[in-house]
This record gives structure tokens, sequence and C-alpha cells, in this order.
């Protein structure tokens, strides 16, 4: 797990709010971005981008165990050195992803801060990233999935498990009971099926522009629904 910090965390706050990233705060989806930007910088291959993107309608669709796939999605960066990754990551960041931030994140995001709440990306994408979004949106902390490096180089695997589905309930626990926060205070904000179960545990789920199978439920459950530009 990779947390950034404030200037202002060791300040106690009232309330956590956790947003997911892709689709959520902005339109864009990270992976997909990344890999196109990879393939058109040579690091990627054109089988790996047909791979990547292929795998991408899959986890779309919900055809295949999405952590098997997120698996598959990293291979291709197997002997890119850490720094290329981190540069290709920012450029990705700058050209694609805050483009694509919704207008209605940072207002959002102002609201929750003038009532005193620790705002945190909580989210499947990769650590340089969630960094720079964070940052960019002035957000308190990141937790977020992260690549193993072995002499400078990544390896094609991930650093621990990906923080999707059921690990981001994990994480989300562990960072509320370490900042004393209690779950029916915490806000998550999500647009996916697979972010069900961080939904249903946090006092204040918020869907954004939903799937089809969250609408659903959202509705049943009487739960915020927020249809983001």
């Amino acid at each position: 797990m990779e947390n950034i910090s404030s200037k202002n965390n060791s300040i106690s706050k009232n309330y956590i709010v956790f947003f997911d990233l892709d689709r959520t705060i902005t339109k864009a989806v990270s992976g997909r971005a990344l890999a196109k930007a990879a393939y058109r910088k040579k690091l990627m291959s054109g089988f790996d981008l047909v791979n990547a993107l292929y795998v991408s309608i899959v986890h779309r669709l919900k055809l295949m165990d999405p952590l098997k796939l997120i698996d598959k999605m990293v291979r291709w960066v197997k002997g890119i050195p850490e720094n290329i990754l981190a540069s290709l990551c920012s450029d990705v960041v700058n050209e694609t992803l805050l483009p694509s931030v919704h207008p209605e994140v940072k207002p959002e995001i102002k609201f929750h801060k003038e009532k005193n709440a620790k705002v945190v990306i909580l989210s499947s994408s990769l650590v340089p990233i969630c960094r720079e979004i964070a940052a960019y949106l002035e957000i308190d902390d990141i937790i977020c999935s992260d690549l193993e490096v072995i002499n400078g180089s990544c390896t094609g695997r991930t650093a621990g498990p990906v923080c999707f589905g059921k690990e981001k309930v994990v994480r989300l626990k562990e960072y509320c009971e370490k900042n004393n926060n209690a779950l029916d205070k915490t806000w998550y904000y999500g647009d996916s099926i697979s972010d069900l179960p961080a939904l249903s545990i946090v006092g204040n789920p918020v869907c954004v522009n939903p799937d089809r199978k969250l609408l659903r439920i959202a509705r049943r459950n009487g739960w915020r629904i927020n249809y983001w530009t």
C-alpha cells in the first residue's frame, strides 16, 4: 500500500472520504491510457497492446476473474526501468487523465475539506498515476496498487495484492482503524459493480455514473447517485 500525506496530515479529521479513480474522478481509464501511450513510445509491442485492449474489454464485460485480468495486464511492463515507467505515467496523467477529470470533482472535494474531512484515493491504479492526480486535486493520501521492481526494473508482477474489489475493503478498514475513523462516518465514491464491497461497508456510499448492475443496487438501497458530466 502506498500513502502520501498532506502537510496537515497530523491534524485530527472529522471523517474520511475515499474516491475511486477510473470513471469516478476521471472519465478516462488509466490502464488503457497507459497501454496506448506505451505503444506510441515503443515500450509495448503491437501484440501486447491488442492483448491489453482485449483484456480491458473482457474486464468491462465481466467475462473473467478481474484479478487474473489485472495480472495479465501488467505483464507488459517486464524489463522496463522504473524511472521510464514513472515518466510514462506522468505523461499519461498530464495528457489524458487530468483533462478527463470530472468538473464536479473539485467542488466535491472542497465540500468535504470544508467540513474537516480527510480525502483519499482508493484505486487499483498504479502509484505514480495516483500520486500525481492526488497532488493536482490536493488529495491527502493514496491507497493503490504498486508494481514489483528489482534492481531498478519492473518484473511484470504486482507488489502485493492488487487494490481491487474485496482488497479495497481490507485497505479501507485498515486505514479507518489507523485513523480512528468509524465506518458509519466514512464516504466512498465509486462507479462500478466491482466497487460494491467498499460501497456496502461505509455509512455514506455514493455511486458516480454507475454501471447498470450498480445502478440497480444503488436504487434498491437508496444510495446517493451522482451523474457527473
